[in-house]
């Protein structure tokens, strides 16, 4: 993947239902481990108004910033200008786009949750993210974990 005629580097979206939890957490630690080499995108198909304090919490304990996270609405546009599609719970919502790939990662849902249950799944998608980011830039060295600080 070379990103698109418009952009240097691949575009992925992260798309779930509120834009609340999932798709931030893996923007986030896309964004975080990339350094500036992937764009990431997170959207919503029904954005809430928010990101969950909860998730907010957890990554901001692991040094990671959401002060700019928003919820935002998942457009055919955000995912035809994207290389990748990763799919976050919403499924059949999310628009199709030929041309795109599209990858699902059926993970739990951390809004309403514990810390404890909150850092499963951010443990869970830094691994994933991790593995995406080694995929799409192969020849970056990726820093340490977050989780492991």
């Amino acid at each position: 993947m070379t990103g698109t005629a418009n952009s240097p580097v691949p575009q992925v979206v992260f798309a779930c239902v509120r834009n609340g939890g999932r798709s931030v957490i893996s923007r986030v630690l896309t964004e975080h481990y990339a350094g500036g080499r992937v764009r990431a995108l997170s959207a919503g198909t029904q954005p809430g108004e928010h990101i969950h304090p909860e998730v907010a919490d957890v990554l901001e304990q692991l040094g990671l910033d959401t002060s700019r996270e928003r919820p935002t609405l998942l457009t055919r546009e955000t995912v035809a200008a994207s290389d990748l599609a990763i799919t976050l719970g919403c499924g059949e919502e999310c628009p199709y786009v030929p041309g795109v790939r599209y990858v699902d990662w059926p993970v739990a849902d951390p809004g309403g949750q514990d810390a404890e249950t909150v850092r499963a799944v951010v443990a869970d998608l830094d691994e994933r993210v991790r593995r995406l980011v080694g995929e799409l830039v192969p020849d970056l060295e990726l820093p340490p974990s977050v989780l492991s600080r």
